[in-house]
């Protein structure tokens, strides 16, 4: 079973609630900025071990001191799903303790 495609209001209503993330064309993002390459390193695998639990994956990309996401569902063709607002919102619980913004 797939998830099912919220609509464009649902969509908006759940990024509010999670400050730095946004709606870019047919995926959400966001971008973390930390104090170092070893804390956004840290942060990615953090990352990668929720979207295992989940076993809902994101694009993610490790930058010098940055750590990018975008996440989609593409069980959905590409639309987005409650499944990627809820891996938003727990990477939005984990950032902080590694000291991302």
């Amino acid at each position: 079973m797939t998830a099912a495609p919220l609509p464009h209001q649902q969509i908006q209503d759940r990024l509010a609630q999670l400050p730095g993330w946004t709606l870019e064309e047919d995926r959400i993002t966001r971008t973390y900025r930390l104090d170092s390459h070893f804390a956004a390193a840290a942060l990615t695998t953090h990352i990668a071990q929720v979207q295992d639990e989940l076993n809902h994956h994101s694009d993610l990309t490790l930058g010098y001191n940055t750590v990018r996401l975008a996440v989609q569902t593409h069980s959905a063709d590409g639309a987005i799903t409650a499944l990627d607002l809820d891996l938003a919102a727990r990477i939005e619980q984990l950032a902080p303790a590694h000291g991302a913004h």
